[in-house]
């Protein structure tokens, strides 16, 4: 689960990692009243979205009046933002984020997440901070170091020295980091982050540690447990049919091919993906409707395939092990009575109960096809939505 901007300072703040002076505004009168609040003559108004590179997108500008905070405010708040992070239509931008500037001396990055290769919590630091961190990854590799924690020992002074001393830090700034590595780890562990970044991390002119930008990632399985993070989800930032999913226990990814998947078990999704792929299609999404699902699962997990303008076809590969292909087939025959169905459906069903699954839908005059082989049933479905990859 990801959290906006202003709700991450907010938590920073409360594990003792410094920010500028700042608060979230819904209006552009809101917005003036925070400048005002903050004092100064000039300002920066941040679009707040769930997702990096707003500046580049005009989602970050420079105010140098409370009129000015009003007008940029008031030009971000109702539109969607776009950015290389986000889906090409954007996120919308429900609030801003009023902030007072920073006299920039350097800039850094750091972030900690979770290394599965190690099995332990990992800081990355670079001095090449304000920049993006893929790009100094492939292109200057040498610039970004990483520290291990190990988790019973946890997050030792000498650590945070080594990290200062690769970003150049004096003994001052030094001191001033360990605290903002102590409050990023502390913050991790208490909240069940999955990751934390900031970037970019700034020393100022006066020589004070800031984190002008803050992102946190929270496991989604660990969220259930922290009330105070779940309060902060904004769903209007979430794709609407991954959360419509989320409701009925179903796993789904909304991806941008022409082909809806329906699948019961990750693996065989991911195979049939993969297969749909070879033979020359493209998934629209990846769906798993799970092992033990019944027939309400299956009618709300094809009401969402169906529900997708760019799906041309439709491809259900069902093995029934736990659960039985007949139910899966009166799933989907509940789902196309109360849908306009006018695209293809091609279905595949294999175990308990296939035979008696296949004829109720060959039976139903709905116009299904189906298949027995799944070779087969993938090249129908390529083949019923124009081939299109």
């Amino acid at each position: 689960m990801n959290i906006h901007e202003f709700q991450a300072k907010q938590l920073f703040r409360e594990f003792g990692i410094p920010v500028p002076a700042g608060a979230e505004a819904s209006s552009g009168a809101v917005a003036a009243e925070v400048a005002q609040d903050i004092g100064g003559d000039s300002w920066v108004i941040k679009a707040q979205i769930h997702a990096g590179a707003r500046g580049k997108a005009g989602g970050v500008k420079f105010a140098k009046s409370t009129d000015e905070v009003t007008q940029f405010a008031d030009d971000m708040l109702g539109t969607m933002l776009a950015t290389i992070q986000t889906v090409p239509e954007g996120l919308p931008v429900n609030s801003v984020m009023v902030e007072a500037p920073s006299p920039i001396k350097s800039e850094f990055y750091i972030s900690l997440l979770l290394d599965r290769a190690t099995e332990r919590v990992m800081f990355m630091a670079s001095a090449a901070g304000g920049m993006d961190i893929e790009a100094v990854a492939a292109e200057t590799p040498e610039k970004i170091t990483t520290i291990q924690v190990h988790p019973a020992a946890g997050l030792q002074p000498y650590q945070c020295r080594n990290v200062a001393k690769v970003l150049g830090l004096g003994k001052e700034q030094s001191k001033q980091l360990a605290a903002v590595m102590k409050g990023m780890y502390d913050l991790f562990i208490a909240k069940d982050a999955s990751q934390i970044e900031i970037n970019p991390l700034v020393e100022t002119e006066d020589g004070a540690i800031l984190a002008l930008d803050a992102k946190i990632n929270f496991d989604d399985n660990a969220v259930p447990a922290h009330k105070d993070i779940l309060a902060l989800r904004d769903m209007s930032q979430e794709d609407e049919k991954e959360c419509k999913a989320a409701e009925f226990d179903l796993n789904y990814v909304t991806l941008d091919g022409s082909i809806g998947c329906m699948v019961n078990g990750a693996g065989l999704a991911m195979a049939t993906m993969d297969l749909v792929k070879f033979k020359g299609g493209s998934p629209a999404n990846f769906l798993d409707v799970g092992g033990g699902t019944n027939e309400e699962k299956v009618a709300e997990a094809f009401k969402l395939l169906l529900s997708d303008k760019n799906v041309k076809a439709v491809l259900v590969n069902i093995f029934g092990g736990i659960v039985q292909c007949d139910v899966i087939a009166q799933g989907i025959l509940a789902a196309v009575k109360v849908v306009d169905l006018n695209i293809p459906v091609v279905v595949r069903l294999e175990g308990t109960n296939a035979e008696k699954g296949l004829a109720l839908l060959n039976e139903s005059g709905l116009g299904l096809e189906t298949a027995e082989d799944l070779n087969l049933a993938a090249e129908k479905a390529v083949a019923l939505a124009g081939g299109q990859a």
